[in-house]
């Protein structure tokens, strides 16, 4: 028999309410036969440029366009999506509070004109998202100075501002000359300035490096001024080979930056989904690497990167630009073991075949990359509307929530697990837990068993109180666990109390 001395030393150290003879904690890694939480990337992109996604037109009120935003979160949420990418600068403007560039005219039709009522955009989002379980990433263009979209060129524009480091383009663009080491000074700064200053969870780069061709009409990029400095100077590369290496430059120092500054800030890229034609042998199409002067590759081979999202936008079944065989190749260039997370695009349709390519994109994507699947899903719109797809979506492979995966180089230390308390009520077992180091901690995991089976929930942030029925049917409750997880994805040790 246990002595009333012993059992109030026991409570008192597991902080336990219930009885001493009915329970006990037990502080352990996982035991065998307990089944992983679901580990998988599911993200939606946000944009903002030309309105595409949000908000729906400038000049909304504050009020319309959190409205809005809401309604798009709340989504994810409920179809079970763990991330959110919003496009934060889509043309060399800001939907947040910036001394370094002007407010976006496509939040109020008028560049450098705040929101009205006044708020802060994303301020608003990145709570939104967090009070939602949805890591929140910002999404940059670090080279496009005014969009065709964007309105008139106003005197708060960068194209003003900046005029010696930006290029006019024939079809209505102005573009950053990457060369120029005022635009990656610039640029990068904006970066910083962004993972400062907000509790972000990443920065995101798409495919917009040097512009796509068509952008000036299919004539070569105008940066004559800034080669032929470089050739002055004694520059001996070659001009498609200078183009790039600017570019790579570029993306190491933010790379290196944002460790620097905040390691648990993931960096992520998604440029277009064809490294090369021929590579592998079977794929054609566009070559980013020669025209876009984007060594896609290089970045991932480097591990410039925590994730890596090529835009693989088109079917299974494409000879000349199947989904697989690009996932496949782009698997075995990742020899740093970044997470590699395929951006996908499917037709805006209701129809069967459309949600079925969607399902099995995610599915070959869960296959490949076992270790850390994952996709991103162009457009949030594309799922939102289509409630054929997102009906698909919740009944099958996002039917039970998911963590994100893991970044063990960024931090492979586990946090410590949460002090929990616990009481009966009725026939309800509340518990209630505390953190040491609650500012580290992004999501809770509290796991159950019933009738010799576990099941879990993923709780958000700021939830610190669960209540678990003592039955499940005719189940009784057998045990309860509770888990935290960290900004990079670890798990805490397990924390079960047994039920007698």
């Amino acid at each position: 028999m246990v002595s009333k001395q012993s059992c109030i030393v026991v409570l008192a150290f597991l902080t336990l309410m219930y009885s001493c003879t009915s329970q006990k904690t037990i502080v352990q890694a996982r035991p065998a036969g307990v089944p992983e939480v679901v580990r998988e990337f599911r993200a939606a992109w946000v944009a903002t440029v030309a309105n595409i996604n949000w908000p729906s037109k400038p000049g909304l009120t504050a009020g319309e366009q959190q409205r809005e935003a809401i309604e798009l979160l709340d989504f994810l949420k409920n179809h079970h999506f763990n991330a959110v990418i919003l496009q934060v600068r889509p043309q060399a403007d800001a939907l947040y509070i910036s001394n370094l560039e002007p407010w976006s005219y496509f939040l109020s039709g008028e560049q450098g004109k705040p929101p009205s009522p006044y708020y802060e955009p994303l301020k608003f989002w990145i709570d939104a998202a967090h009070e939602r379980g949805l890591e929140l990433h910002v999404w940059l263009n670090p080279y496009r100075a005014h969009h065709i979209s964007g309105g008139p060129v106003t005197d708060s524009s960068l194209v003003k501002r900046m005029a010696g480091q930006v290029v006019y383009l024939k079809e209505g663009y102005w573009w950053f000359d990457p060369a120029k080491q005022e635009t990656q000074d610039h640029s990068a700064n904006v970066v910083m300035d962004l993972v400062k200053r907000y509790d972000i969870d990443g920065v995101h780069f798409d495919d917009y490096f040097y512009p796509y061709p068509s952008y000036n009409l299919g004539e070569d990029f105008p940066d004559h001024e800034s080669w032929q400095a470089y050739q002055a100077g004694g520059g001996k590369l070659e001009r498609g080979d200078w183009r790039r290496y600017h570019v790579n430059r570029f993306i190491e120092r933010v790379y290196t930056s944002i460790k620097k500054e905040k390691p648990s800030v993931k960096f992520g890229l998604s440029p277009f989904g064809i490294w090369r034609p021929g590579y592998p042998a079977s794929i054609e199409g566009f070559d980013q690497y020669d025209k876009l002067y984007a060594d896609a590759k290089l970045w991932l081979n480097k591990g410039w990167i925590d994730y890596f999202a090529p835009q693989l936008y088109w079917p299974i079944n494409r000879q000349a630009q199947s989904y697989p065989v690009l996932l496949g190749w782009w698997k075995e260039e990742n020899t740093m073991g970044r997470h590699l997370w395929p951006g996908i695009s499917i037709p805006r349709d209701t129809s069967f075949r459309s949600v079925n390519e969607a399902l099995s994109q995610i599915m070959i994507a869960k296959g490949l990359l076992p270790e850390s699947p994952g996709v991103i899903h162009w457009s949030i719109s594309s799922v939102v509307k289509n409630p054929n797809l997102s009906k698909a979506l919740l009944e099958g492979p996002y039917k039970k929530q998911a963590l994100v995966p893991a970044s063990p180089w960024l931090d492979n230390q586990s946090p410590i697990p949460p002090v929990v308390e616990q009481e009966r009520r009725n026939e309800l077992i509340r518990i209630n837990w505390t953190h040491t180091h609650e500012d580290e901690i992004f999501r809770w995991v509290v796991y159950t068993r019933y009738g010799g089976k576990w099941n879990y929930r993923i709780l958000n942030q700021e939830e610190r109180r669960h209540e678990i029925p003592l039955k499940e049917g005719d189940q009784n409750l057998e045990a309860l666990a509770i888990t935290a997880i960290d900004r990079s994805g670890n798990e805490s040790a397990w924390k079960e109390i047994r039920f007698n």
